[in-house]
């Protein structure tokens, strides 16, 4: 029984590390796809980009670890029943339920793992990607001046530079705007030629230019509207510096982030959970007592009850005996209080929806902790007895099926999610919905593998349809 253990196992272990890394990769993929833009010329140095990566594959491991555990247990037990392993391992007297006894235990314990992963490891990984990536996104693009393009990128300045000289460092017919003052295009520097270099410290550009202008309009003289003062200054030499910390890369504190419901673990989640559910509860009951008490009239009467028995025309009783002016006042007044009614209970109602969604997502962050485990040993038994019933291996057959199940499964997870956070069906059911869908296919496709039967022969299903078509005829 050992040699079959190891076999299995040996089986098992492959499939499942390839398809998990490219599982990885697929995703990682899909990452810089979608955030190309932020990432592309902006100078960033190799090793943040690697930390970016890093962080993010650590992200993926809830989707990958699922799919990876589905697509391995079809694509062994496909292969131990396309070469007649299985055949010969039932022949000799070993069930179905002892050949996959390794596989078991081994996904119990990727299933603590992963329950690890998710409430220690996770939390951390979020937060190191989330800081960076915003940080990454802030990033100004590398300086880069093209020639006869006015360029903006460095705050209060404008420059344009005709022509750049084969070493990069030589120009021509440079033009440059300052802003600083925000005050126009009132302070204009010209040259014919110069040269442009950065500081040893990298953290200044500075500007040697040679045989120009600079043109100011004198702003800071009594009517100046009036009397438009302008100085022309000509210089055969000058040095301009220009700071470049806005292109370094900022680090952004990472206690800022670290109180968002992805970046915390069972414990920080449980106390969330209950300080924000203590501050909802609260606001409600203050709400309740203010409206009783600054709007008594309105909380202690149906307004629809009223209007169907007392009828519109009703209303106009108190106001006999006024005149037109008063009427109108009265009612306009009426109408504003009313209206000032509406509208703070309106924005209360929003109000009380983002606390109720807030408190939501960290209730939902709570279930993802434990569904990822559960959801790994849920695949695990559909996968195994399905690779057992199909017997087909290699990369055709299994990827198909293991995509349509886990398609499924995340669909499913999403859908309930979502409906969970829109209070639209309890947080319990949509977290664990996919597995409640799922386990039970399970339990039948393991009951069908272990009993032989031949769920989907498609020999034996072309013979029952064919019988069926000549009863027919």
């Amino acid at each position: 029984m050992k040699k079959i253990y190891l076999l299995v196992l040996r089986s098992y272990l492959g499939p499942l590390i390839l398809t998990f890394f490219v599982a990885v990769f697929i995703l990682l993929m899909q990452f810089l796809w979608k955030y190309i833009d932020d990432l592309v010329g902006k100078g960033l140095e190799w090793y943040i980009v690697l930390e970016l990566l890093f962080y993010a594959s650590s992200t993926f491991v809830p989707l990958a670890l699922p799919l990876a555990i589905l697509l391995s247990s079809i694509m062994t037990f496909g292969n131990l029943g396309e070469h007649y392993e299985l055949v010969a391992m039932k022949s000799a007297g070993i069930s179905l339920w002892k050949i996959m006894r390794p596989l078991i235990i081994l996904t119990i314990a990727i299933s603590g793992i992963a329950f690890y992963f998710s409430n220690n490891i996770l939390p951390v990984a979020n937060l190191k990607f989330k800081s960076l990536l915003y940080d990454v996104r802030k990033q100004k693009l590398a300086f880069d001046i093209t020639e006869g393009i006015f360029y903006n990128g460095m705050d209060g300045i404008v420059m344009r530079i005709g022509k750049k000289e084969k070493d990069d460092r030589s120009i021509r017919d440079v033009m440059i705007y300052n802003h600083l003052n925000k005050q126009g295009n009132t302070d204009l520097t010209v040259a014919d030629s110069g040269r442009m270099e950065a500081s040893p410290d990298g953290r200044y550009l500075i500007f040697h230019l040679f045989n120009g202008y600079n043109y100011q309009e004198k702003t800071d003289q009594k009517n100046y509207r009036k009397n438009r003062q302008f100085q022309k200054t000509k210089f055969s030499e000058e040095y301009r510096r220009f700071d470049l910390s806005d292109f370094t890369m900022k680090r952004t504190d990472e206690n800022l982030f670290k109180n968002n419901y992805s970046m915390l673990n069972i414990a920080q989640l449980n106390d969330a959970i209950d300080s924000l559910g203590k501050i909802y509860s609260r606001k409600k009951d203050d709400f309740s007592g203010d409206f009783t008490r600054h709007y008594q009239y309105y909380s202690m009467i149906d307004s629809a009850v009223y209007f169907k028995h007392s009828g519109i025309d009703s209303l106009a009783l108190p106001l006999e005996g006024l005149s037109k002016a008063t009427k109108v006042n009265i009612i306009q007044r009426a109408m504003n209080k009313a209206r000032g009614v509406k509208n703070n209970i309106e924005w209360h109602i929003r109000d009380y929806e983002s606390k109720r969604e807030w408190l939501s997502k960290h209730m939902v962050a709570w279930h993802k902790k434990f569904t990822l485990s559960f959801a790994c040993l849920v695949l695990f038994f559909i996968g195994a007895p399905l690779g057992a019933i199909i017997r087909k291996g290699g990369i055709g057959l299994p990827v198909v099926v293991s995509v349509i199940f886990f398609v499924l499964f995340h669909i499913i997870t999403i859908t309930g999610e979502k409906s969970a956070i829109a209070g639209a069906i309890k947080i319990e059911y949509g977290m664990w919905v996919a597995s409640a869908v799922l386990l039970p296919l399970g339990i039948f496709l393991t009951f069908k593998a272990t009993s032989d039967s031949p769920l989907l022969d498609f020999d034996i299903w072309k013979r029952k349809i064919g019988k069926l078509a000549r009863r027919k005829i």
